[in-house]
């Protein structure tokens, strides 16, 4: 899949088919994480692949918004060490493997509001350690309804050079 095609038809997915994700396709997913940008390269991102049952059982009590975690084939626990600007860098990792894992048939969505302690003792992590996000992944229960994204048009969010210059008339 084409990274636009990613972009335009991805979509939050909660409800999850109960069949196991191969490792190399999890490995995959990681991978597209490392290779995130970072804020002056610091790769301050921790992930912490969980498919244990139990646990995910647990992380999804964690928070009011995430039930659907405990029916996932896996989850990644996405933390950042001694960062400067956490939530973006993390943001920018999770989004990567996000998109990654969409291109290859697998779902997720993005989860927060998470108790932050509980979620560092279930997962044993250095208190230091900030919590971005445990985001969910399986292959998706429904067939997704790719492309029907509800955005603004461009025209509606970007200028050219300066504030109320239509982005259109980049092509005039």
């Amino acid at each position: 899949m084409e990274v636009m095609d990613a972009i335009r038809t991805n979509l939050a997915v909660r409800e999850f088919r109960p069949e196991k994700v191969p490792p190399d396709v999890i490995l995959k997913i990681l991978e597209a994480g490392r290779l995130a940008h970072s804020s002056k390269n610091t790769q301050p991102w921790r992930f912490i692949l969980v498919d244990d049952k139990e646990k995910l059982s647990l992380l999804s009590k964690t928070t009011p918004t995430g039930g659907h975690i405990a029916n996932a084939a896996f989850a990644v626990a996405l933390f950042t060490e001694k960062a400067k600007l956490p939530e973006v860098d993390g943001a920018r990792a999770m989004e990567d493997m996000m998109l990654a894992a969409w291109s290859l048939g697998v779902g997720s969505c993005w989860v927060t509001n998470f108790d932050e302690e509980r979620v560092k003792q279930i997962l044993k992590v250095p208190k230091e350690w900030k919590l971005i996000t445990v985001a969910p992944f399986g292959y998706p229960a429904k067939p997704a309804r790719k492309g029907k994204k509800n955005r603004k048009k461009l025209e509606e969010i970007a200028y050219y050079n300066v504030y109320g210059n239509p982005i259109s008339s980049i092509i005039s």
